[in-house]
């Protein structure tokens, strides 16, 4: 490089020093973006996809996928330990909705959405969730699976603000 192109010293260190800010401030934007998203990935048959990208702390809208913690019954943990991952579903119900049953056919607002069994794949009994109008802050999930474990069954019931951990969206 000849002399004429060469910056001068205070010059290389001021855009050294704005180059540095830049990169921490790039470090910590990436930090905080990374702190709210998650990948889950889905190892049950009850959805169609795999993989979600998670946005955490977002309360769901009827339609979207939400993220949440099962609560730990003995049925649960038989079938996903005693920290059971992430459970992935479809919000179908939200507060001020309600849901019914005739039969095996569970409603919400009189749509159908999901079908009870009488007991799981490995024959344990599954106990009908709650019916009635969802309570504020709580809502029912579900998948369209048949052996979907979700609100339908009492084991996992509405789930509530304190459960969910975001939205997602499938990527796989």
């Amino acid at each position: 490089m000849d002399r004429a192109t060469k910056l001068p010293d205070h010059k290389r260190r001021y855009l050294s020093i704005a180059l540095l800010a830049a990169v921490l401030a790039g470090t910590q934007m990436l930090g905080a973006w990374r702190d709210g998203h998650a990948l889950f990935i889905n190892s049950s048959a009850s959805l169609a996809h795999w993989a979600f990208f998670v946005e955490s702390g977002q309360m769901p809208r009827k339609g979207d996928l939400a993220f949440f913690r099962a609560p730990q019954t003995a049925l649960v943990s038989r079938h996903f330990g005693r920290t059971a991952p992430p459970f992935g579903k479809i919000v179908y119900g939200v507060a001020g909705d309600v849901v019914s049953r005739s039969s095996n056919i569970v409603a919400v607002n009189g749509k159908p959405v999901a079908m009870l069994k009488p007991a799981s794949r490995f024959g344990e009994r599954l106990l009908p969730g709650p019916t009635g109008v969802i309570p504020d802050g709580c809502y029912f999930m579900a998948t369209p699976h048949r052996d979907g474990l979700d609100s339908r069954y009492a084991d996992i019931g509405f789930v509530c603000r304190r459960q969910i951990i975001g939205t997602g969206k499938a990527i796989l």
